[in-house]
């Protein structure tokens, strides 16, 4: 049974407009977030082209080190989490370090 479908009092039904409406919010942020990963990644995958063309190393830990401590104080300043954050980028670049290495191997 979900909230919407037993009488609901007036503070009830207000709570559950709220709820729904926070819900949607999130749903936006949702795409908003996926439409910017995939605009990430085409950037991504140019750098992997180059560096494939070049003979350059699919990762580069200096460069990974300096967007770590980089998103860590972004995360800080936006009251995010800053390990959440840089497990989120860990997850990325590990993506990013794949697909050059495929780009490399074809």
């Amino acid at each position: 049974m979900s909230l919407s479908d037993s009488p609901l009092d007036a503070a009830d039904q207000a709570a559950l407009d709220e709820l729904l409406d926070l819900r949607q919010s999130i749903d936006n942020v949702d795409a908003a977030l996926v439409h910017l990963l995939a605009e990430r990644f085409r950037f991504t995958q140019k750098v992997g082209e180059l560096k494939a063309v070049h003979g350059l190393p699919a990762s580069d830990p200096d460069r990974e080190r300096q967007q770590t401590k980089r998103l860590r104080d972004l995360a800080e300043s936006a009251k995010l989490d800053p390990a959440f954050a840089e497990k989120w980028f860990n997850f990325v670049v590990a993506e990013v370090i794949h697909h050059h290495e495929a780009i490399r191997g074809s």
